[in-house]
Formats: structure tokens, C-alpha cells, sequence
């Protein structure tokens, strides 16, 4: 059985994997996601790869192989069923979700897991809008881009926030950039580095400008929804 501190180093490279513009993590990339010293985390990666969960390249990064890739995908169905049960059932707060369910995911058996499954109605994606594997292995990709990529005037829909830093969430939850919100672009400054975003008005009856920098704009995940 893989320890906790196995099954952390593997999502946290799947989680690296999806976020990465290469298919290779990069060594300083996973180090800060851990939290760990550059050396703790050669140390653990040279372990993985004994295991043949990873590759692991020298002065380049690691990768994961399919063994380590189906470990990681039973970690992120456990941490993102876990976050839904906690925020539909228990009343966490978006912003609270993620550190519980990190300490819990370690902790609880399969059958838990499919029971919370069920209990929910299998929901395809948690609350921060990021698809949950099934039991299978299998999941969900949705052609969903950052918000800074978008323009003045498009109108989109909030698919997924990447990120879970609770202040980051909480703004985003008091500004509704939540998944499932539409709004529109009303202004891109680059200069300003700065997004100014509108709700829809025929779905908030509020609906006062609110803006964003880019660098949080790269951390909302958002589709068009084919209004103009």
C-alpha cells in the first residue's frame, strides 16, 4: 500500500501535469507545490521511480507512467468526492473545503468513496469546477480556457477556478466567479494588467463591474457560452 506521503507526491504531479505547458514537471515547479526543499523532493521522485510510478529525468523533471498516473487519478477522485460531500452535505465554504479533504482523502476506504459517490448522485465535477474521475479511471475534458484569454465582449461561463488558496476563493465567491456563472468582458487593459467583468444582466438582477488582475484572471477557467 502506498503511503500518504506517496499518494500526495503523485497527485500533486498529476495536478502539475494538467497545469504544466510541457508534458515534463519540472523539479523547482514540484518542489514549491509540495512544500518541501528541492532535495526532499529529488530524494522522494528517485523513490517513485524505484516504483516505476514516475520517470524521472535528471536536471529536467519527472513524469508520471501509466501505474503512477491510475494512483493519481483514485487520489483526485477521493480529494474532489471528498470536497463535494463537505460543501453540499456538510456546509463547508468553498474557501474551506480543500485542507479537510487533503487530511481525509489518505484516510478513508474505497467503499466510503463509492458510497459519498452515490449519496451525491455522481456528480461530474466538484465545487471548484474541476471534473471527478470515475471509478473506471475515466475523465471528463472540457475545452476550457483562462480568462485572460479572452477579449472585451465575449460572454462566458465559469467552468473551473485553479486554485485553492481560501482568500483567493473567497473573493471569487463574493464576487459570484463561481463555476456555473456567466458574465461578460466589459474591459481588457493590458496596460493596467487589469479585467473588468459584467454578469449577465438577464441572469443577476445585481450585476455592478468588477475587476480582476490578470494574474488572478489566469486562474479562472472559463467557456464560451454562445451569446453575443
Amino acid at each position: 500500500m502506498p503511503t500518504s506521503t506517496v499518494e500526495q507526491y503523485i497527485k500533486t504531479i498529476y495536478q502539475q501535469e494538467e497545469r504544466c505547458a510541457h508534458d515534463i514537471v519540472p523539479m523547482k515547479q514540484l518542489s514549491e507545490a509540495m512544500g518541501v526543499t528541492p532535495g526532499t523532493a529529488t530524494a522522494m521522485v528517485k523513490h517513485l521511480a524505484e516504483r516505476k510510478l514516475i520517470r524521472y529525468e535528471p536536471r529536467k523533471g519527472v513524469r508520471l507512467t501509466a501505474g503512477g498516473r491510475e494512483l493519481a487519478l483514485i487520489m483526485v477522485r477521493r480529494h474532489r468526492l471528498i470536497e463535494t460531500f463537505l460543501e453540499n452535505v456538510l456546509g463547508y465554504d468553498l474557501s474551506e473545503v480543500h485542507e479537510d479533504a487533503e487530511q481525509l482523502e489518505h484516510a478513508v476506504s474505497d467503499k466510503f468513496i463509492e458510497r459519498i459517490d452515490a449519496y451525491l448522485g455522481f456528480p461530474p465535477a466538484d465545487p471548484h469546477g474541476d471534473p471527478i474521475p470515475s471509478a473506471e479511471g475515466h475523465i471528463a475534458r472540457r475545452d476550457s480556457v483562462p480568462l485572460d484569454h479572452c477579449e472585451t465582449g465575449d460572454s462566458i461561463r465559469v467552468a473551473r477556478l485553479r486554485n485553492d488558496d481560501p482568500a483567493f476563493l473567497l473573493l471569487m465567491k463574493e464576487q459570484r466567479l463561481t463555476p456555473g456563472e456567466v458574465f461578460v468582458v466589459i474591459d481588457k487593459n493590458e496596460t493596467a494588467g487589469t479585467m473588468t467583468v459584467q454578469h449577465n444582466a438577464r441572469t443577476r438582477k445585481t450585476n455592478t463591474p468588477f475587476t480582476i488582475s490578470m494574474g488572478n484572471s489566469t486562474r479562472i477557467m472559463v467557456e464560451p457560452t454562445g451569446e453575443q
